[in-house]
């Protein structure tokens, strides 16, 4: 009986012993738990705490940027006897005010005709004469515009209605820019160089834009007609008279461009995909043969159209006299209108002239509106017409008879193949994007 007894209990206190080794372990788990929330709770709110501190500083820059914005656009008034005063003990005086700084602007569109034989072109170019920085600098000179204007066109809301290339000319040119009400046209001519003239100013609407809103363009080529004689024959520049025939044979050539047409032959880096490359040429005819003062036979080539390409005229003039000439065949004018990519002429610049810039929807709009004159600058024709005989058409007059610069030009034709261009990759599609970076680049 003892030893049951013994026994009994020794096996109720190993029970008792497991039972308590059991609920300790139990407990020290639940305490690892309950510690492990409680540092991720205590982390969590941490992390919160410092995002919010974030926010609130990104929150704060952003208030200072927008009040520092404000406070450049709020006009400030100045101490100026405080100011003086100060600049007085540093030894420095307070420029005078220039009127020019609060003159009232108002958007203007100028008639401006250049000779560019002696330019690289009109547009500003860093260290390159051009027609807009001699522009610039008379306009800046006679405080037409400020300079901050000067440094930044765009200040000033200046625009061309084309872009011409070296040694391309214009009859008529127009750009639009805020000017001054009160301008001296002749004191401001006498500080451009005597190939540069502005002969007219026109008020225009606050929303006028010379490129966007002008809805043609026409230009001139002049050329000897030595150009069109026979390629077999040989012909000299001062004696050859273009006979009736051949004339029309031009004029025949010419037409065939009129129409809406992709012209992606007759630029650089244009994909017959790129919508683009589709423009419409509303007329292209020649002249009567008439004689230079230096006995030298001339014949002007005049094309209208909507918006040209870069170096578009130069080479459609190029294939045409190539075809009258007899160096290829109207068939190469009818396969570089279609996807071939064909290796064409393109003639000299000299003879290119910028002649009209249309704004024929402008003009039925706002110049019959009783506060706006159309722009078509008939009162300043006749002094227009001298500037272009004496300046432009005399320069070429002058340089194809000394130079030749034709003759040597159609010395080259044989050497094109007239053919599909295998030198160089077609340009990557456009993807169906319209682009007009090209637009009157050259032309």
């Amino acid at each position: 009986m003892l030893f049951k007894h013994i026994l009994s209990s020794y096996t109720k206190a190993v029970r008792l012993k497991t039972l308590l080794l059991t609920e300790s372990k139990h407990c020290h788990r639940y305490k690892s738990f309950a510690a492990a929330m409680s540092e991720a709770l205590d982390k969590l709110e941490l992390d919160n705490a410092a995002k919010k501190a974030a926010k609130a500083v990104e929150d704060e820059a952003v208030k200072d940027t927008n009040r520092i914005k404000r406070n450049l656009k709020r006009k400030k008034w100045v101490d100026w006897k405080t100011q003086d005063d100060e600049e007085a003990a540093n030894g420095t005086k307070r420029a005078p005010f220039d009127p020019a700084d609060r003159i009232k602007r108002k958007k203007s569109a100028i008639l401006l005709s250049y000779c560019g034989a002696n330019y690289y072109g009109m547009q500003r170019n860093p260290g390159m004469q051009t027609i807009e920085e001699e522009l610039f600098k008379a306009m800046l000179k006679h405080k037409w515009i400020t300079e901050d204007s000067y440094d930044q066109a765009q200040i000033a809301c200046f625009q061309r209605a084309a872009r011409t290339d070296k040694g391309v000319s214009a009859a008529r040119q127009i750009c639009s820019v805020k000017l001054p009400e009160e301008l001296d046209l002749e004191a401001f001519n006498a500080d451009l160089p005597e190939q540069i003239r502005l002969f007219g100013v026109e008020r225009v609407t606050k929303g006028f834009n010379a490129k966007d809103q002008c809805n043609a363009r026409t230009y001139t080529y002049t050329l000897p007609t030595v150009a069109f004689a026979p390629c077999e024959a040989e012909s000299e520049q001062e004696t050859f008279r273009i006979e009736p025939e051949l004339l029309e044979k031009v004029k025949e050539t010419l037409k065939l461009y009129e129409g809406t047409k992709n012209f992606h032959n007759f630029t650089s880096k244009k994909n017959f995909l790129d919508p683009s490359a589709k423009r419409f040429i509303m007329s292209f005819t020649s002249s009567d043969p008439f004689q230079s003062p230096q006995g030298v036979e001339f014949v002007t080539l005049k094309v209208k159209g909507q918006s040209f390409m870069l170096h578009q005229i130069r080479k459609m003039v190029g294939l045409a006299i190539a075809i009258v000439r007899g160096n290829t065949t109207a068939i190469t004018l009818e396969r570089a209108l279609t996807e071939e990519r064909l290796d064409l002429p393109m003639a000299p610049g000299l003879g290119l002239v910028l002649d009209t810039v249309h704004y024929e929807r402008y003009n039925e709009r706002y110049g019959k509106d009783g506060i706006h004159n159309p722009l078509t600058w008939e009162a300043q024709e006749t002094q227009v017409q001298d500037f272009v005989e004496r300046q432009i058409f005399s320069q070429i007059y002058k340089t194809e008879a000394e130079q030749r610069n034709m003759l040597d030009w159609i010395g080259t034709l044989h050497y094109h193949s007239y053919d599909t261009r295998k030198d160089e990759p077609p340009p990557a599609p456009a993807g169906g994007k319209s682009s007009k970076a090209d637009d009157d680049n050259d032309e």
